[in-house]
C-alpha cells in the first residue's frame, strides 16, 4: 500500500469530508471516538519546544518563565488528552482496540510515550539543571528514567510485533510515522544525557551506559526505517500535501543521537567504576562524541532539506492535519544538536544559528496551535471520516 493509498477516503464518507460540513448530528460522544493517538504529537512537540527554549544559548529576561509556562501548558494538554483517550476506551471499546492493529493510527502510539519522555526531560531541566535541584527531585528523575526505559523498550518491541502478527492492512504501509516506536526507545538515550550529570557517580555510570545502549537501538531502528521511507517515496512519490510535515520525522533520528552522545560523554563520572580504572576514557569519548556528532549532523540536515523542499512545494495546498506537529518535535532535536555542537566547538556563529532555529520553532508552534484549534472548531479533524481512524 502506498502512502497515498493509505490516506485515501473510504467510499461513502466523501460527503462527510467536505470542509465545513459540521452537521449538528455529530455530538461530543461521537467526536471523542475520533481522538486518535496522533493527538499526542501535539504534546511531544509542545514539551520539545519547552526544552528548546530553556537550552537556547542566547536568552532574554523572562525566557525561562516563558519556557516554564509552555511546560505547564504541555502538562495540562497531556492530562486532557489522556482523559479523552480513556473516555474513548470506555465509550467505544471495540473501536479503541482496533487502534493498535490499524497502521494508520497504530504507528502514532509512540507519540504517547515520547510525550512522557519530554515531560521527564522538562522536569530535569526546569527542576534540577536550571532549577532548585532538590535531592528528592534528583531521586525522582532517577526512578522515572528507569521506569521509562523499561516501558519504552517494551513498547518498541510489542508495537512492531503486534503489527507484524495482527495488522489489519497487508502489506503494512511504511509511513514516516513508523519511526515513532523506535523513537520512544531512542529518547531514553537522550534522557540519559540530560539526567546523568546531576546524579551520584554510581547512578550516573549506569545511566550513561544504558542510555548509550538505548540510543544505539533507536538509531539502528531509525536507520532501517529511513531506508524504507526513502524506498516508499521513490516508488510512490510524495504523500498528499497535508501529510508532508511527517517527512520531518526522520530528521530527529540523527539529531537526537548527536545530543545523546555528546551529553553522555560530558556526564561520565570520571571517578567511578570503569571510568576510574581508565582515566583517559572520558577525554577520548568526549572527542569521539563531538566528531561523531559532526558526522551525523549533515545527514540530519540532508533529511531536513528533502522534507523542507517537499513541504515548500505544496505550501498553498496544505490543509491542517495533526501531522503538522511534526514540523516541531524532530526539529527540536535538530536545533539542540546544532546548539550542542556550537558549544563544544566554541563557535558563536553556530550558537546564533541555534538561537534563530529556536525562534523559528516557536513561530511554527504558534501556527500549528492556531491551525489545530481552528480545525477542531470547524470539524476538519476529530470528525467521522477525517482522522487517522477513518479506514475502519
Amino acid at each position: 500500500m502506498s502512502s497515498t493509498e493509505s490516506t485515501s477516503p473510504k467510499p461513502g464518507v466523501a460527503e462527510q469530508e467536505k470542509p465545513g460540513n459540521t452537521s449538528p448530528t455529530v455530538g461530543l460522544r461521537e467526536r471523542v471516538k475520533h481522538v486518535t493517538w496522533a493527538w499526542f504529537l501535539s504534546t511531544m512537540s509542545t514539551g520539545g519546544l519547552s526544552i528548546a527554549l530553556v537550552e537556547t544559548p542566547h536568552k532574554f529576561r523572562g525566557l525561562h518563565t516563558i519556557g516554564l509556562i509552555v511546560f505547564i501548558f504541555d502538562l495540562c494538554l497531556f492530562t486532557t488528552l489522556c482523559v479523552l483517550m480513556l473516555a474513548r476506551a470506555i465509550l467505544h471499546l471495540a473501536h479503541f482496540k482496533k487502534s493498535f492493529i490499524y497502521p494508520a493510527e497504530s504507528f502514532f502510539l509512540g507519540s504517547f510515550f515520547l510525550s512522557i519522555s519530554v515531560i521527564i526531560g522538562c522536569i530535569q531541566l526546569y527542576g534540577i539543571t536550571h532549577g532548585p535541584g532538590y535531592p528528592w527531585l534528583v531521586s525522582t528523575t532517577h526512578a522515572l528514567y528507569w521506569l521509562y526505559a523499561a516501558v519504552s523498550l517494551l513498547n518498541s518491541l510489542f508495537q512492531y510485533y503486534i503489527l507484524i502478527a495482527h495488522s489489519a492492512a497487508r502489506p503494512v504501509p511504511f509511513l514516516p510515522s513508523a519511526f515513532l516506536a523506535g523513537y520512544s526507545a531512542m529518547l531514553t538515550g537522550t534522557l540519559s544525557s540530560l539526567i546523568a550529570g546531576h546524579q551520584p557517580a554510581r547512578r550516573a555510570t549506569a545511566i550513561v551506559v544504558s542510555g548509550c545502549a538505548f540510543q544505539g537501538l533507536g538509531w539502528i531502528i531509525s536507520l532501517i526505517c529511513t531506508a524504507f521511507v526513502l524506498q516508499n517515496l521513490l516508488a510512490n512519490g510524495l504523500p498528499p500535501p497535508h501529510l508532508r510535515p511527517a517527512l520531518f520525522i526522520p530528521v530527529g533520528a540523527g539529531a537526537y543521537t548527536v545530543v545523546a552522545l555528546i551529553g553522555q560523554a560530558n556526564a561520565i563520572p570520571a571517578s567511578h567504576g570503569y571510568f576510574a580504572a581508565h582515566p583517559a576514557a572520558k577525554d577520548v569519548l568526549q572527542t569521539v562524541a563531538v566528531f561523531a556528532g559532526v558526522f551525523l549532523w549533515l545527514f540530519s540536515f540532508w533529511v531536513f532539506a528533502i522534507a523542507a523542499v517537499a513541504n515548500a512545494s505544496a505550501v498553498g495546498e496544505m490543509q491542517f492535519a495533526l501531522t503538522w506537529w511534526a514540523f516541531i518535535f524532530p526539529n527540536v532535536g535538530f536545533t539542540l544538536s546544532t546548539v550542542m555542537l556550537g558549544r563544544e566547538l566554541g563557535s558563536e556563529g553556530i550558537l546564533w544559528v541555534g538561537s534563530v532555529m529556536t525562534a523559528l520553532l516557536a513561530g511554527i508552534w504558534c501556527v500549528a496551535f492556531v491551525g489545530c484549534v481552528r480545525a477542531v472548531w470547524t470539524g476538519r479533524i476529530v470528525w467521522p471520516g477525517r482522522d487517522e481512524d477513518k479506514d475502519r
